[in-house]
């Protein structure tokens, strides 16, 4: 099997802002709105690669990563894996910055090489869905795969970042999408990958825990709103509503229930 092309090479930094944008205007087609829960993203040592360790509730997840990219790390080059399969069957993803991953053994040695080829610069932000698989925001344990850990013993100046992901319903007619980032994990001296692992999963733990309760609560005040979305019901319905107010000498708000 010939190896794979290196990730470095193949990105194209236009169209990996091209398709930041596609992913942003889908974010706010789709979403009522894209969320930060306060106090929003830690400050990070500029000199360190930072990894970020998603959970994965969704088929949204890569979008959220790849549309708030640029503005959450400006100046740092974004890389992600995604399966193997996949990128065969998609390889323009090459082009902004996705490499594949195989499964096994095999899978994770290349996981390990490539990634750690990658996180040699500082400049650099690798985003994972550290869990390998779809699963419920509201799953415990999480359940983290070792290899972020193991990345992390072999390259000990990578910062990893938890962030915690869910797409509830709140009382408009699109879901929200919240994002919660956890405290940084940086390899303590002379700690293995299982301890490493430990620690993060307790740290992604966390901000998971934060996050649900900040979603059971909605209210959109714990959050700094980085994507407004779409708003109202549209059709008949929201023609009704505008028609109203209209009718009422009231201002025609298309929420169902104004935020405060």
């Amino acid at each position: 099997m010939s190896r794979p092309s290196d990730p470095e090479a193949a990105r194209s930094a236009p169209m990996a802002r091209f398709f930041a944008s596609v992913m942003r205007r889908q974010l706010r087609a789709q979403f009522r709105a894209v969320r930060i829960a306060r106090p929003g993203l830690p400050d990070l040592p500029r000199d360190r690669p930072v990894m970020v360790v998603c959970t994965h509730p969704s088929w949204w997840d890569p979008a959220v990563m790849i549309g708030l990219h640029e503005s959450l790390f400006p100046g740092r080059t974004g890389f992600g894996p995604i399966e193997a399969k996949m990128l065969e069957s998609y390889p323009f993803m090459r082009r902004i910055g996705l490499f594949g991953v195989g499964a096994g053994r095999r899978g994770a040695a290349e996981f390990l090489r490539v990634a750690g080829a990658l996180m040699a610069r500082p400049d650099r932000v690798l985003w994972i869905t550290a869990q390998g698989r779809f699963a419920d925001p509201r799953e415990r344990p999480l359940g983290l795969r070792p290899g972020a850990a193991h990345l992390m013993a072999r390259r000990r100046d990578v910062v990893a970042l938890p962030m915690a992901l869910e797409y509830p319903f709140w009382s408009e007619r699109r879901p929200e999408a919240l994002i919660r980032f956890g405290a940084p994990v940086m390899a303590r001296e002379g700690e293995g990958a299982d301890g490493i692992g430990a620690r993060l999963e307790a740290a992604l733990t966390e901000s998971c825990d934060a996050l649900a309760g900040l979603a059971m609560a909605r209210d959109p005040a714990g959050f700094e709103t980085v994507l407004g979305g779409a708003r109202g019901t549209g059709g008949v319905y929201g023609l009704w509503q505008r028609g109203r107010a209209a009718l009422s000498g009231r201002r025609f708000s298309p929420d169902h229930m104004e935020e405060r």
